[in-house]
């Protein structure tokens, strides 16, 4: 269902793009960035937490650019081994390794005269990073055991769930690589700084889940739609569109109310499969406040970093317990792939090892 907003600021921020849902002020500089940036061939740097909207602002630049008939091409970097996603990009001639029977086209070869989307491009190796600075600025490369240079003309989108110079500073992110992509960064808020879309969003949702499942759920009750309002959403956007289809499927009558929703939205005090809430990150953000006010040197990281790693890390070890330490399932509702969750479980030393 297309959407609009109004501008709220002096001057015109353009008309509404498709499939986007949102007008409250938080998304304003992403729908004026996102028109702007398309009119050009940049390389755009897409920065926000997992379930924020991504891929649909990257599908947005490139149907709204001069490469919208052209196709689109989505990589998800973290979602194969580095052997597997170098492949995948950049295709391979038969013989090449085991179980290489034929030769293969890669993702930015099909991308041609198109856009490729690299999302949680942090999770790709240093050599792999080498290849793509070549790529952006050369505009050639090889396929997996071969000689021959492909020459393309791809226009590149990538994204990343983490903060790219904290990678760069812990030596796991090229610096060239990193200024190459971040032409044109756009940072998608997170669902709790645009509250006010909120109303919008499970409106639409309802509308998406009563025809898929051949339901009629639609009123959103005033306590409902309130206690969706207060809620910290950890998992943003996705999460939002969970608990709302499962309260379409659930529902016995045609408005979804307060007891349809998970006791994560209704209590946010408690926790709830694992997740940790809001509250329990407002307690462990004064905690460290007061950690880092008495503790705090030039050799400490920042009180920022220590926040979002205690809290990363305190998360991913509830979920775990709660999933019986079963990665895929864990990975799974925490809305990232399982290569991902690997990674993080021994940077944080949860891995048993």
């Amino acid at each position: 269902m297309p959407s609009s907003f109004q501008p709220h600021r002096n001057g015109e921020t353009g008309p509404p793009i498709a499939g986007i849902i949102g007008r409250g002020v938080a998304m304003e500089e992403v729908y004026a960035l996102t028109r702007k940036v398309a009119a050009s061939n940049a390389s755009v740097l897409l920065l926000g937490e997992t379930g924020t909207g991504k891929e649909l602002i990257a599908k947005a630049i490139h149907q709204l650019s001069r490469r919208g008939g052209g196709p689109f091409v989505k990589v998800n970097c973290g979602a194969l081994s580095e052997s597997l996603l170098e492949s995948e990009l950049f295709g391979h001639v038969r013989g090449s390794f085991t179980g290489a029977v034929n030769n293969r086209t890669g993702r930015f070869e099909a991308a041609h005269t198109g856009t490729i989307f690299l999302d949680e491009i942090n999770s790709t190796s240093p050599t792999l990073q080498v290849k793509l600075l070549r790529v952006l600025q050369e505009r050639e490369f090889e396929r997996v055991g071969d000689t021959k240079t492909l020459r393309v003309d791809t226009r590149v989108i990538a994204a990343s769930n983490r903060d790219l110079l904290d990678e760069i500073d812990k030596e796991e992110f090229r610096e060239d690589l990193y200024y190459r992509l971040n032409v044109v960064p756009i940072r998608l808020p997170p669902l709790r700084e645009r509250r006010d879309d909120i109303a919008e969003l499970a409106a639409h949702f309802l509308n998406l889940y009563n025809e898929e499942n051949d339901r009629y759920v639609v009123h959103l009750q005033r306590e409902a739609l309130e206690l969706m309002q207060e809620y910290h959403w950890p998992g943003n956007v996705r999460e939002l569109q969970n608990y709302v289809e499962r309260a379409v499927v659930m529902a016995d009558g045609d408005e979804l109310t307060t007891d349809l929703l998970p006791e994560a939205v209704t209590h946010p005090t408690k926790r709830q499969g694992g997740a940790l809430r809001g509250a329990d990150i407002e307690s462990l953000t004064f905690a460290l406040v007061q950690e880092g006010l008495s503790t705090a040197g030039p050799q400490e990281d920042s009180l920022h970093t220590k926040i979002v790693n205690r809290v990363e890390r305190e998360l991913i070890a509830q979920v775990m317990a709660s999933c019986d330490n079963v990665q895929t399932k864990a990975a799974t509702r925490l809305g990232i792939n399982r290569n991902t969750l690997h990674k993080k479980l021994k940077e944080y030393g949860l891995d048993g090892g």
